[in-house]
């Protein structure tokens, strides 16, 4: 009774809101939505760090284990 009630108005306060996901795509578009959003942040990440502070391998140790998570999506 009383779960029911602090239910309603939990949903009256997030205006109805449910936990879906529907943005319209299927969930491999996601992934490659992900993916390339990933790959734009870490580029912009890297030009702005320029070469300072960085491995000999180009990449941060955080960026690489990024771009080895994205080269796993695109597979």
């Amino acid at each position: 009774m009383q779960r029911d009630r602090d239910r309603e108005r939990a949903q009256a306060r997030t205006g109805g809101k449910g936990k879906t996901k529907d943005d319209g795509l299927t969930p491999e578009q996601r992934r490659e939505r992900d993916a390339k959003a990933l790959q734009e942040k870490q580029a912009k990440k890297s030009a702005q760090a320029g070469s300072g502070g960085e491995s000999a391998g180009g990449l941060s140790f955080q960026n690489q284990h990024l771009a080895a998570l994205a080269e796993l999506v695109f597979v």
